[in-house]
């Protein structure tokens, strides 16, 4: 085994720790891992994320099902739904270069990273149904399984909050319930890059492998870990990674221009506080109490 196998397979662990944990994330680390560890070409390491995410879920989804934290109605028509839009995005990835797909990874890497940091609002107070409504399960699903199909991310980091927010499922249970949507449209959006792009199944054999023990680790830390905690501190290292596989993408003269890794230093200040003022709730406006009456009942 080479030393880049190894530190890809040893890496490759945190993909299914992410999963068991937070019901997502696979992606946001394997495209990164396959592309600028193991060195694979881009659409190559889509192509091989999609089949380690997937197995991963597949095999991650059992300690949640264990404990009751899988909700199979929602999570099968989701899945299904989902499955459909992830095998066009596969076919359609076919017709893009692969630099935008690596820029349109970032950008949802991103996207998906803020809203992880400033969580959910507003879910506490509401009744959680048993099931959620199956036209919005389906429209979301299509929309969701068509990014994931093109480029490869966007799992479960839109999965959870579409659970999420739908119907105000709790974070574990949308957890549990996310691993099987993320099966599902992975092996779809799989099986659209297989009619265009070929995969080296050794190395994806031993990524799944470690990603697959990763994830029994993932699913043993769940809900020992605060979840409020995990979700803001994953969200950050998203942030910087996707500012690494964009910075990636841009020409030499301007990767190495030290005015623009200055500027988007800056950038990254005013958004992180914009984000944590969005946070901070206004303080619950106090009444001044009412002046008691000389002579009260409370003394008789």
């Amino acid at each position: 085994m080479t030393a880049t196998l190894a530190l890809t397979v040893g890496l490759a662990v945190l993909i299914g720790v992410s999963l068991g944990l937070l019901g997502g994330g696979g992606s946001i680390l394997a495209v990164p891992l396959l592309v600028y560890v193991a060195d694979l070409p881009a659409k190559e390491a889509i192509a091989t994320s999609l089949l380690v995410v997937g197995a991963t879920s597949a095999v991650g989804v059992i300690p949640h099902a264990r404990a009751h934290r899988v909700r199979w109605r929602t999570g099968l028509i989701f899945g299904f739904a989902g499955m459909t839009g992830a095998y066009a995005g596969g076919r359609l990835a076919e017709f893009i270069p692969a630099g935008f797909l690596l820029t349109g990874f970032a950008v949802m890497m991103l996207a998906t990273a803020v809203a992880m940091i400033r969580g959910r609002r507003g879910a506490e107070g509401r009744p959680v149904p048993h099931e959620l409504p199956v036209l919005r399960v389906i429209l979301d699903g299509v929309v969701v399984g068509l990014v994931t199909g093109l480029v490869g991310a966007g799992g479960g980091f839109l999965v959870v909050p579409a659970l999420a927010l739908l119907g105000g499922l709790p974070m574990p249970v949308a957890v549990g319930t996310s691993l099987v949507v993320i099966a599902m449209k992975s092996f779809a959006g799989l099986a659209g890059y297989l009619s265009s792009v070929s995969i080296n199944w050794g190395l994806a054999a031993a990524v799944t492998a470690a990603a697959i023990a990763g994830s029994f680790v993932g699913g043993r830390l769940a809900g020992r870990i605060p979840a409020d905690i995990l979700r803001k501190a994953f969200g950050w290292f998203v942030v910087v990674m996707g500012v690494f596989v964009l910075g990636q993408q841009l020409p030499e003269e301007l990767r190495t221009n030290p005015l623009l890794w200055t500027g988007v230093g800056v950038a990254a200040v005013i958004v992180a506080l914009a984000v944590l003022r969005g946070r901070r709730k206004p303080e619950p406006r106090r009444e001044p109490a009412a002046p008691v009456p000389v002579g009260s009942a409370s003394g008789h």
